[in-house]
Parts: structure tokens; C-alpha cells; sequence
């Protein structure tokens, strides 16, 4: 529990020691597409300089995944491997690459050789079907993806509707693809353990600016479309230095020296995808510049992740809360030495004050941690760490230095502290718009802002506190689904007269989705029959748990939009 002399001085002043002329953290301010903009000062200024400094950490262990483990030194002869190779394809600045695949070594490989080569990494969810796959490949006009062998067979069906695509690299496929697209990846890179006798090619001499795009991730939109949010290198390499302030700002508030930067490396479990911002911005990146270690599993199970931590001595844990809540609560738990852990943090869903004091009592030498951001926003906006976080367990903390938050009401007005409106962020980590979709960024992004959808307030002291969300959106274990997204699939179902998707609460993943729906006269379906259908056209995570049948139409308001307060209560226990 937080000591009764914490804090010893005011975020306030902590902000003002951390962040003074010739600091570590320090602040200036930078026009960014005519948008006054605070900036930190010493953040790197491209993610070619984090990849850099990456490489200075030479043999300390980078990756680490089953019987495969990569230093720095093969991390980065694999990654300017696949950079030469992608010019010797003819790969130009600015064209997409996608990345779709499991956690594996190759996936920071890839993601850095694109970066490096001046192109834009754009992550996809390996968790979608070939279709979803598909789309964003043609939206965003990849010129070339990596895909590990799983994707590859999802997406073998779907290649002639993506005309952009030039090459297709295929991991963990050791036999030959007779395909005009493919390529095998292993040819050019070796195997993960064989890393460190590839030649070192020279980083590629591509004239690359801190607001040149860099990124793009998909996030669904309210039409159910996903959108690909387009981020700059500014934008990842702001959220570096997010986490590092978190701990510095611990510090001083509890009357401490802050650490430097050559403080003790970190090894973390990465229990979340690499293609989520939390995944790839907030802990991938940051990791490749600090010099932490990074252990992959194939697949979360929680008692393989205790099984990790304690052999591979982890220091920290987290991703979503639903991890924390299943390392806390699980039956094996002390049969493993979990006394490495240090650090367990999260982000990426709602999260119950009941969390952090369970951290506590499970894990009484680990800090707690939790955060507050969106892919707009390069994953990081607030930080909520250590005694600030047990002493105000259902905030998601004050925003960074470097960002602002406004909550606003219905007619663009700026709140006072204490009232409830949608929250708007702005900072030099917020992406500039939407891939091709001007509409949509222009509804979404003002002036250096953007409008979050979520319904929020903040207290006097400048903590954040999530209400709801304006968006028909819920959150399961961290994965976003749109309502709608979902409500389209069951409309295209022959014997579908009205449906509606809502999430209803669960205790360890935040949300899950259940529907209910009306059936058109003289036909029939059963609920297993829908959540196949929806199963055949989505990821699995976005198929309801239940649906229910209404005998008939829901319940509407004026406007004729569906009452879904009024749908919950069936779900009622």
C-alpha cells in the first residue's frame, strides 16, 4: 500500500524537475503540420536512430522465443538483411510492407528492415480471417507483405483481389511454394539461432524525417470498415519515452533520486501481439532502444507464461488486464518462483479497481502500472504507475508531459474538473489521419487533436478517469470489436430480421459480446447456427458468446437507433 508520507511533492512539481532545461526529459516545442506541438527534446528523432542504438547492445539476449534466442548484433544482421533484399526488389520510400504473423523473431526483423528501407510497416492482425486480411492488404496497397505460414494459407485464396501485392515473404515454411509472389524467407535470413553469421549490410542510405509515416495499424471504425491509422517516426519514438518518465516520475514522488538511463535492463514477457500498438510501440520499440529482452510466446496460457517467467527470470508481465487478473488467480501460481517479477503493467481495456490491490496482495514486491492510449495515439497517452496507481486505482492516470487532454461537451466546450464528456488528446504521439479516408480523419482529427470517443472526466490534479464509451465499441481481453461489425454479419444471414450487439461484463477479459436478434416470419436458426456464421466471416474473438432470440423487433428510440441499454437487460444475471 502506498506509504502515509507518499507523495512527497505535487505532480507538479515533479513534472517541473523532470522535464527542466537540460534534463533527460526534457520539453520544446515544435510546429508539426501547422500545429504548435510540445515535443521531447531528446527522444530519438527517427526509429533508424532506435535501431542504432538497438545495435550498440551487441550481445545481450534480444529475443527470445521456445529453443531460439537473438542478440542485438543478430537482431540487426537479420533486419538489414531483409532491408538489402527488399531494394534489391525495388521496395521505394514510402511503399507499404505488411507484416502478418505470430509473435515470432522474424516479426521485429521484418518490422525494422521495412523501416529502415524508408517504407511503411504496416502491421495486421493475425488473428483475422484471409477476407479481413485481404482488405487491408488492398487498402492499404502493400507492395509487399511477410506472413508466416498459417497467414499464408488463409490468405492463398484471396492474392488475385490484391493487385498491389509484388512479393510475398513466407516464414516457417520450409518446403518450396510454387507461387509467382513467393518467397521464402528463411533463404534470405537462415534460421532465428543462425542470425549472428549473417553478413552485416550497411543500414540503407534512405533520407528518412522524423514526420515522415512510418506506420500504419488498423483500428476498426464505427461503419465496421477498419481504418488504417497512419503514424510517423515522431510518433513512435514519443512513446519511448513515455514508460521511462512513468518510473522517473515514481520516483521523485515518492522523494527519490530518478534512475538514468543505464539503469537495470529489463526482460519481458510479451504475452500481446506485436501487431497491437501496445505490442509493437510500447513495448517492442522501447525495448530495441533500452536494451531490454523480450520473451514471445506462441500462444497466451497462463501457466506456460509462470513457466517462462520463472525460467527466463522476467521482470516484467502484463499487456491486458486479463493477464493479470489469470496470474493472480491461478491455481498453480505457487508452484513456480515468481520472484523476478518487478513490474506488472497494462493497458488496452477497462480495468477494475479490484486489480491493482490483487497485484498487491499476490505480488507484494511488483509495481503496478496501468495506462491509458489507443492506436491514434501510438499506443501511451497517460501513465498510472506504483503508490499513484494504488492511491487512485480507478484512474488511468494524468497524461504525459508531452500530451494534452480536454474533455469535451456537446457543443466543443472545454469541461471544467469533475464533469463528464467525450476526451479529446493531443501530442506529438497522435498520428496524422486515416490511410485514403479524409472524411473520416477530418471528422475524427482538429487542430492537433483527436476526438477519442470515450467518455471521460478529470480530477483537479490532472488524473484521468474513463467513464464509457461513446463508440459503439466494447473491448475483450484487449481486442476491440465494433458492434456493428458484427451486427452486419448476422443482417447478412437469411433468417436475420434485426439484430443487435452489445458487451456484457466478465471478470477477467472486461467484456465480452453477445447478441440479440429477431427472425424473419416462417424462418428458423439456432444460436450455434449464427455463432457459425459469424465464426466463418470473423476473427474469432468477435463471435458473441450468446445470442438470444426476440420474438420481435428491438426497442428503438425516436431516431430508430436501438435502445441497446434496454437489449442489456436481457443478459441481466
Amino acid at each position: 500500500m502506498t506509504s502515509k508520507s507518499f507523495p512527497a511533492v505535487s505532480l507538479e512539481h515533479a513534472r517541473a524537475v523532470l522535464t527542466k532545461p537540460g534534463s533527460r526529459f526534457e520539453i520544446e516545442e515544435r510546429d508539426i503540420r501547422g500545429v504548435r506541438t510540445s515535443i521531447w527534446k531528446h527522444a530519438p528523432p527517427t526509429l533508424r536512430e532506435v535501431f542504432l542504438a538497438g545495435r550498440m547492445h551487441a550481445q545481450r539476449p534480444f529475443l527470445v522465443y521456445e529453443d531460439e534466442r537473438a542478440s542485438f548484433s543478430a537482431f540487426s544482421r537479420a533486419a538489414l538483411a531483409i532491408a538489402h533484399d527488399l531494394a534489391q526488389a525495388g521496395l521505394r520510400k514510402g511503399d507499404r510492407v505488411a507484416i502478418a504473423m505470430r509473435n515470432l523473431p522474424e516479426w521485429p526483423a521484418a518490422f525494422f528492415g521495412s523501416v529502415l528501407s524508408g517504407a511503411i510497416a504496416t502491421p495486421l492482425n493475425a488473428w483475422w480471417t484471409g477476407g479481413e486480411l485481404q482488405y487491408a492488404l488492398r487498402d492499404c496497397g502493400a507492395k509487399v507483405a511477410f506472413v508466416d505460414a498459417e497467414r499464408f494459407e488463409r490468405l492463398l485464396e484471396h492474392l488475385p483481389d490484391c493487385p498491389d501485392l509484388a512479393r510475398i515473404y513466407v516464414t516457417r515454411r520450409f518446403e518450396e511454394i510454387a507461387h509467382p509472389l513467393v518467397k521464402l524467407l528463411e533463404p534470405v535470413i537462415g534460421r532465428v539461432n543462425d542470425w549472428e553469421a549473417l553478413p552485416e549490410y550497411a543500414v540503407p542510405a534512405v533520407d528518412i524525417d522524423p514526420d515522415d509515416d512510418a506506420t500504419i495499424f488498423y483500428t476498426s471504425g464505427t461503419t465496421g470498415a477498419p481504418k488504417g491509422a497512419v503514424g510517423t517516426h515522431r510518433n513512435s519514438t514519443s512513446t519511448i519515452m513515455a514508460g521511462a518518465y512513468a518510473v522517473a516520475q515514481a520516483a521523485v514522488r515518492r522523494g527519490e533520486e530518478p534512475p538514468g538511463p543505464d539503469a537495470a535492463k529489463r526482460t519481458t514477457l510479451l504475452a500481446v501481439p506485436f501487431f497491437h500498438a501496445t505490442g509493437c510501440q510500447a513495448v517492442m520499440i522501447p525495448n530495441v532502444m533500452s536494451g531490454g529482452t523480450l520473451v514471445l510466446m506462441r500462444r497466451w496460457d497462463p501457466e506456460a507464461a509462470m513457466a517462462l517467467i520463472a525460467r527466463e527470470r522476467c521482470t516484467h508481465a502484463g499487456g491486458v488486464p486479463t493477464i493479470a487478473w489469470q496470474l493472480i488467480a491461478h491455481p498453480a501460481r505457487a508452484n513456480y518462483d515468481l520472484s523476478s517479477l518487478e513490474v506488472i503493467s497494462y493497458g488496452g481495456a477497462p480495468a477494475a479497481a479490484q486489480l491493482v490491490r490483487g497485484i498487491k496482495e499476490a505480488f507484494p514486491a511488483s509495481i503496478p502500472g496501468c495506462g491509458w492510449g489507443m492506436t491514434e495515439t501510438s499506443a501511451t497517452f497517460t501513465t498510472h504507475y506504483a503508490e499513484d496507481y494504488e492511491a487512485h486505482p480507478d484512474s488511468c492516470g494524468p497524461a504525459v508531459p508531452v500530451c494534452a487532454m480536454r474533455i469535451v461537451g456537446p457543443n466543443d466546450e472545454s469541461l471544467p474538473a469533475g464533469e463528464v464528456g467525450e476526451l479529446w488528446a493531443r501530442g506529438p504521439n497522435v498520428v496524422r489521419g486515416y490511410w485514403n479516408k479524409p472524411a473520416e480523419t477530418a471528422e475524427s482529427f482538429v487542430d492537433g487533436w483527436i476526438k477519442t470517443g470515450d467518455l471521460a472526466k478529470l480530477d483537479a490534479q490532472g488524473f484521468c478517469y474513463i467513464v464509457d464509451r461513446k463508440k459503439d465499441m466494447l473491448i475483450r481481453g484487449g481486442e476491440n470489436i465494433y458492434c456493428i461489425e458484427v451486427e452486419n454479419v448476422l443482417y447478412q444471414h437469411p433468417a436475420i430480421m434485426d439484430a443487435a450487439v452489445v458487451g456484457i461484463s466478465h471478470p477477467s477479459l472486461g467484456e465480452e459480446p453477445v447478441a440479440v436478434v429477431t427472425l424473419k416470419p416462417e424462418t428458423s436458426a439456432t444460436e450455434q447456427e449464427l455463432r457459425g456464421f459469424v465464426a466463418a466471416h470473423l476473427a474469432a474473438f468477435k463471435v458473441p458468446v450468446r445470442i438470444a432470440f426476440s420474438p420481435s423487433l428491438l426497442p428503438r428510440n425516436p431516431q430508430g437507433k436501438v435502445l441497446k441499454h434496454e437489449v442489456k437487460k436481457l443478459f441481466d444475471p
